[in-house]
């Protein structure tokens, strides 16, 4: 297990769309390993496979209701608004105003390729909209609604 050097704006890798994931094997098992140690590393709620420099349909979620790992994640359904402040560790000491679902039901597979169904809510719901954004070529960015910069290195 390692930490993986983060990607930073403007890298035009966090801008493509990442291709399924087709394999469950070692491979797949050290880059999710290496995200785990990287996003506790950095202190972070997420980390998507392209902020890794890896096109591939995978991301880590660690919030207060614990640690997932998605895998081909699809959002199949959202209900409610929340609207709340957002960072990113691709885009270092800025914060931007951004509206979420307040609830998610999230398929995705695990990382042995089982299905899995996770149904979120909160900042969860948040944290996996965020990194399922990055999985499509979209950083938070685009829908934050006003910025704030900070100090905090």
């Amino acid at each position: 297990m390692a930490i993986r050097i983060i990607v930073k704006v403007p890298d035009p890798i966090l801008t493509k769309k990442c291709r399924p994931v087709d394999t469950f094997d070692a491979r797949l098992w050290t880059l999710l390993d290496d995200m785990k140690d990287t996003v506790k590393a950095a202190n972070g709620a997420g980390l998507a496979a392209p902020q890794v420099a890896v096109l591939k349909r995978v991301c880590v979620v660690d919030t207060e209701d614990g640690y997932f790992e998605l895998v081909n994640p699809v959002i199949t359904s959202s209900s409610g608004e929340q609207s709340g402040m957002e960072g990113c560790l691709s885009v270092p000491k800025k914060y931007g105003t951004v509206v979420r679902p307040e609830k998610l039901t999230v398929e995705a597979q695990d990382r042995f390729g089982e299905k899995q169904v996770y149904n979120v809510k909160g900042f969860t719901a948040r944290a996996f909209c965020h990194e399922i954004d990055h999985l499509d070529g979209v950083v938070y960015t685009s829908k934050a609604q006003e910025f704030f910069d900070s100090d905090e290195d």
